[in-house]
């Protein structure tokens, strides 16, 4: 199903950005798509796409070349987060971090602050981002432990699943005959 959308083994090894992995990219479980390698890979995908917001991809790609989950599958399960998504994923991440630490969620003003130079805009800004720092890092943090581990679980129940609806499918078959 998925190999239609994979690129060759071929153009990926012959890329000239990636030949420095040399024979890395030569191992098998990089690319083979069963149960356990697209298990590791959406966990790999989805921990990382919820952890950090920049650089999900290539930090995906060099876990799983050392845990040998699936490359394409963990690049592409990264892109849970997107410009799309950012805004409620860390509004999620702020208020689950904070409920946790026990810090009442700070409101937002309505009207925006006006600064007589940079020096107190830089100011305003870093007493901002320490405000919110540690609530929404240990939300993204808890958020990203989560998704990891139930897209591994995911990932295997529903292969688990559909291999035994196959062979339901295949032995009603052979019954009715």
């Amino acid at each position: 199903m998925f190999h239609r959308f994979l690129p060759s083994h071929d153009s990926i090894k012959s890329h000239r950005l990636l030949r420095w992995l040399g024979p890395r990219l030569h191992d098998p479980s990089l690319w083979r798509i069963n149960r356990h390698t697209v298990a590791k890979a959406v966990a790999i995908g989805a921990f990382f796409g919820l952890m950090i917001p920049v650089a999900q991809i290539p930090a995906a790609v060099i876990v799983s070349l050392s845990l040998r989950a699936n490359l394409w599958i963990a690049s592409v399960s990264t892109l849970i987060s997107n410009p799309f998504t950012y805004a409620p994923l860390y509004y999620f991440a702020y208020h689950l971090g904070a409920g946790v630490l026990g810090i009442p969620p700070r409101p937002d003003d309505a009207t925006p602050p006006v600064y007589e130079s940079v020096g107190a805009w830089l100011a305003h800004a870093w007493e901002w981002l320490s405000g919110i720092g540690q609530p929404l890092l240990l939300g993204m943090l808890l958020m990203a432990m989560v998704g990891a581990i139930a897209g591994y679980c995911l990932t295997q129940a529903l292969w688990r699943w559909r291999v035994l609806s196959k062979r339901r499918r295949s032995l009603r078959a052979r019954i009715a005959i």
